[in-house]
């Protein structure tokens, strides 16, 4: 069973920086693709950043001038670098990979658990 396991969210200052950390464990064949996405309560989660197997990277919301997404193949984890941090971006962050399980199976969407990004003074 493959799973996603967050690190890196708290508490931060208006202002300050956070990295976020996301590490794909289980039996893995390929992954396609890895990001973040981020919801606050009553709203449609939302794309942050996401990058796939090839370097291509997309990014989306309003925080998308303030953050940079990083992928370590070797380690099947991606990282989510945020800087210059607002009270409007305090949510759950959620880890996303698409990955195949077997060479001979479909792309499947595995989700984290998400970590809660606060930022307050």
């Amino acid at each position: 069973q493959v799973q996603l396991l967050e690190s890196g969210g708290g508490l931060v200052q208006p202002g300050g920086s956070l990295t976020l950390s996301c590490a794909a464990s289980g039996s893995i064949f390929e992954i396609v693709a890895m990001g973040w996405y981020r919801q606050t309560p009553g709203k449609q989660r939302e794309l942050v950043a996401i990058t796939n197997s090839g370097g291509g990277t997309n990014y989306g919301g309003s925080a998308k001038d303030r953050v940079s997404i990083s992928r370590d193949h070797a380690k099947n984890a991606v990282y989510l670098q945020m800087s210059s941090l607002k009270p409007e971006d305090s949510a759950v962050y959620y880890c996303k990979a698409l990955l195949y399980l077997t060479p001979t199976t479909g792309v499947r969407e595995v989700w984290g658990q998400g970590t809660q990004v606060t930022v307050s003074s």
